[in-house]
C-alpha cells in the first residue's frame, strides 16, 4: 500500500508544490488534491513534472459538485466536474470521494431518491474518463442528530445505496475514524470484497466511548485507541494495495507545517507495515 495524505492537519501549506514537495520529503507517495486548480496554477506540464520528479501520485480528489443542496447547484457544478475528470485523466488520477452526512434536514425518501439520480450522472461522467467514486459513511453519533432526519451512517446501509445508483464505478471510501464510531471490529473489514474499497483515510481516536467522539477531533496515526495496524492488515488481506491518506480533522494546534509533516511521517512508521 502507498503512504499518502491529504491537507487534513497539515496547517497552512502554501502551494500544492510545497505539499507535494514535502509530502516526497518525509516518505509519502501520494496526497490528495484537486486536479483542476493544480493543472490551473502550474499548468500541465509542470504539474507533471512536479509529480513525477518527487515520485508522488494524486491519490484522490473531491468531487466538485453540491449534490446535497438544489437541482440549480447540483447542475452548476456539472461543468466544474468534467474540466476536473479531464484533468484527472491528463494527470493520471483515477479515483473521486465525496462524503454521506448521517443526517439531513430534508426528508430522508425524497432527498435520496434526488442524491442518488445526481451521483449516479456524476458517476457516468467519471466513468467516461476512468475514474471511480468513493462515498464516505460518516459514523459520529453527534452528526447523526444534527439535522432533523437521519440518513446513512452504517457501512451495509452504504453499500446497499450503491447497489441503488447501479454504476460500476462506484464504491466506499473507508475511513478508520468513522468505522471506529461505526463500532466495528477490524476483522469485519475482511467482509468487503477489493472491489468494493475505491479509498482510504486513516487517522486515530481519543480513548473515549464512542459516542462522545467528535468528527473534529481526530489524532495522528498511532497516536489513539483504534487498531490501525489490524486495519491495515485486514484491508491487505482483501487485496487492498493502494493509496492510504491521512485525514486529521482537529482543533488548529500551534505546530508549524513542517512539525506536521514529521508527526505524519512518525505516525505511519507505528502503525505502517505495508
Amino acid at each position: 500500500m502507498i503512504r499518502g495524505l491529504t491537507k487534513a492537519g497539515l496547517g497552512n501549506i502554501e502551494s500544492d508544490e510545497q505539499y507535494i514537495t514535502s509530502a516526497a520529503q518525509y516518505g509519502f507517495g501520494a496526497v490528495d488534491l484537486n486536479p483542476l486548480s493544480y493543472v490551473q496554477t502550474y499548468g500541465l506540464e509542470q504539474a507533471v513534472y512536479l509529480l513525477e520528479s518527487n515520485k508522488v501520485i494524486i491519490g484522490s480528489s473531491d468531487l466538485p459538485v453540491e449534490w446535497r443542496t438544489s437541482d440549480e447547484q447540483f447542475r452548476n457544478g456539472l461543468k466544474t466536474l468534467t474540466a476536473m475528470a479531464e484533468a484527472s485523466a491528463a494527470l493520471g488520477v483515477d479515483k473521486c470521494c465525496t462524503y454521506i452526512l448521517p443526517s439531513t434536514d430534508q426528508p430522508a425518501a425524497s432527498f435520496m431518491a434526488a442524491a442518488t439520480k445526481r451521483l449516479r450522472l456524476c458517476a457516468d461522467i467519471l466513468d467516461a474518463f476512468g475514474i471511480r467514486l468513493g462515498l464516505e459513511f460518516v459514523g459520529c453519533h453527534h452528526l447523526r442528530t444534527q439535522w432533523k432526519n437521519p440518513f446513512i451512517w452504517r457501512v451495509e446501509d452504504t453499500l446497499d445505496w450503491i447497489n441503488t445508483i447501479h454504476a460500476p464505478n462506484v464504491g466506499l471510501l473507508v475511513d478508520s475514524y468513522h468505522w471506529h464510531t461505526n463500532g466495528l471490529e477490524m476483522n469485519e473489514l475482511l467482509k468487503l470484497r477489493r472491489e468494493q474499497v475505491v479509498h482510504v483515510h486513516i487517522n486515530d481516536a481519543y480513548d473515549l466511548p464512542i459516542e462522545e467522539l467528535k468528527d473534529g477531533e481526530r489524532l495522528y496515526p498511532g497516536e489513539g485507541v483504534i487498531d490501525l495496524r489490524g486495519f491495515l492488515k485486514n484491508l491487505k488481506t482483501i487485496g487492498y494495495n493502494d493509496v492510504v491518506a491521512q485525514e486529521v480533522l482537529a482543533p488548529e494546534a500551534e505546530l508549524d507545517v513542517e512539525t506536521r509533516f514529521a508527526k505524519s511521517k512518525a505516525g505511519f512508521d507505528l502503525v505502517f507495515e505495508c
